[in-house]
């Protein structure tokens, strides 16, 4: 009925919530037993190792203030920064604020594409432009001229620049 259903339900079971509000890089708690000398055990928990840490995003041009795992921060460094490391990484291991930010650097990288994308055109029609202007043979008769060539010797440069332009 709703397509975004079983996305919801999967977050709302998740044993770790708080690995919903940052990169955990797949970190969860761990629980276990205290075990002393007297083997009288007792329940405890491991938590992941949390940094609030100021990440920057080339593509967005802006930090985001994050809570990120040491494993998270190691797998940033080694992929390059955050922008390559919320592309390449699968989307089990990022969490939902990993796939907001992956949404929104994915958003941004294709704006710049279409606008670079029209910005080329664009120079490429005026570049164009300048090629009509000046004619093949013009160019051909100065380096003629340039090099010195009599009028036979630049038919010669004429022949060798026909045969080398695609």
């Amino acid at each position: 009925m709703f397509p975004s259903a079983p996305c919801l339900l999967e977050v709302l079971s998740q044993p770790f919530k708080r690995s919903q509000q940052g990169l955990f890089h797949g970190k969860m708690r761990l629980s276990g037993n205290n075990v002393p000398f007297s083997l009288k055990k007792t329940r405890r928990t491991w938590m992941p190792n949390i940094q609030q840490k100021r990440l920057r995003s080339e593509t967005l041009d802006q930090e985001f203030k994050l809570k990120v795992t040491t494993r998270a921060l190691k797998t940033i460094k080694k992929n390059g920064g955050l922008d390559n490391y919320v592309k390449n990484t699968r989307h089990e291991l990022l969490g939902d604020e990993g796939m907001r930010l992956r949404l929104l650097i994915k958003d941004a990288a294709e704006q710049k594409k279409q606008e670079r994308k029209h910005v080329g055109l664009h120079e490429a029609l005026s570049s164009q432009k300048q090629l009509d202007l000046q004619s093949a043979e013009d160019i051909r008769k100065a380096v003629g001229e340039a090099l010195g060539l009599p009028g036979l010797a630049r038919c010669v440069v004429f022949l060798l620049c026909t045969l080398c332009s695609p």
